[in-house]
């Protein structure tokens, strides 16, 4: 009989043994599966990539735009100072050897500061245009992503399953996310 030379506490544990089906069980339709489900993810990933850098530029235009906003009120307040400075000139100083310089000098500001806030609220209103492109990208990765993720859930269950319906859902709600995630990159 043959003697084991382990310490007699690990002499005990069962053997380790492998069994293998007879025949060697072969699921081609669960190996395309398997490859589908592969290729879902990638797609998956690279749209949710996509998803996370737009959501990422969308915030970036909304704090360009609100910076061009606050620039445009500075302005703004600047203009209505200027304003109120000149309406109390000609009030309070038209005896004022200085007031028609003074008057002068507030009228080409008040031309300037309403030419500067022209072009400002033209860039804030670009800025604005360029956040809302890019949250509505943002939007459609998301859309995307959430399909592909259902679409991967439901390719995997061919394998809790085995039941072929699982990957065809799976299938086509993957395909509709990346058409919903591919037009991310079209939209303007």
């Amino acid at each position: 009989m043959f003697r084991s030379r382990l310490p007699p506490k690990l002499a005990v544990l069962p053997e380790l043994e492998v069994h293998h089906e007879e025949g060697e069980h072969h699921d081609p339709f669960g190996q395309g599966v398997g490859v589908l489900a592969g290729v879902i993810a990638v797609v998956l990933a690279i749209v949710t990539i996509s998803s996370h850098r737009a959501h990422a530029a969308a915030v970036m235009e909304r704090s360009a735009a609100n910076d061009q906003w606050s620039f445009y009120q500075a302005k703004r307040m600047k203009y209505h100072s200027v304003e109120l400075g000149r309406e109390i000139v000609g009030v309070l100083g038209a005896a004022s050897p200085q007031a028609p310089a003074m008057l002068e000098r507030y009228a080409s500001e008040l031309q300037r500061y309403d030419k500067e806030s022209v072009g400002i609220q033209e860039k804030a209103n670009e800025r604005e245009a360029a956040s809302k492109a890019a949250e509505s990208r943002a939007l459609r990765f998301d859309l995307g992503e959430g399909l592909l993720e259902i679409g991967l859930v439901m390719t995997s269950l061919y394998f809790v399953s085995r039941k072929r319906l699982f990957p065809i859902g799976g299938v086509l709600a993957a395909v509709l996310g990346a058409v919903i995630g591919a037009s991310g990159y079209l939209a303007p």
